[in-house]
């Protein structure tokens, strides 16, 4: 599944990541995320796979689109109550 400018915008709002800090965790220059999220280039699938991989390894779950729209979440913590 591919992550949608949105997506990517609320995963960082989640974390309270900027963009440096996701262009630090991904390898993925921050004017590709910029252009990115403001809608002005869709960045290569390996990118955006970098991009995903990044946020979901902080935690991020991405909800596919399932009639009610794509989204994100924070998964739980493990082992925790």
């Amino acid at each position: 599944m591919d992550i949608n400018a949105e997506q990517c915008r609320a995963a960082r709002a989640l974390l309270g990541w900027s963009q440096d800090q996701l262009a630090a965790s991904s390898k993925v220059a921050k004017a590709t995320i910029a252009n990115f999220e403001s809608g002005k280039r869709t960045p290569y699938e390996r990118t955006l796979a970098d991009l995903r991989g990044s946020l979901e390894a902080a935690g991020v779950v991405f909800i596919p689109e399932n009639g009610g729209g794509a989204g994100v979440r924070l998964a739980k913590p493990r082992g925790g109550a």
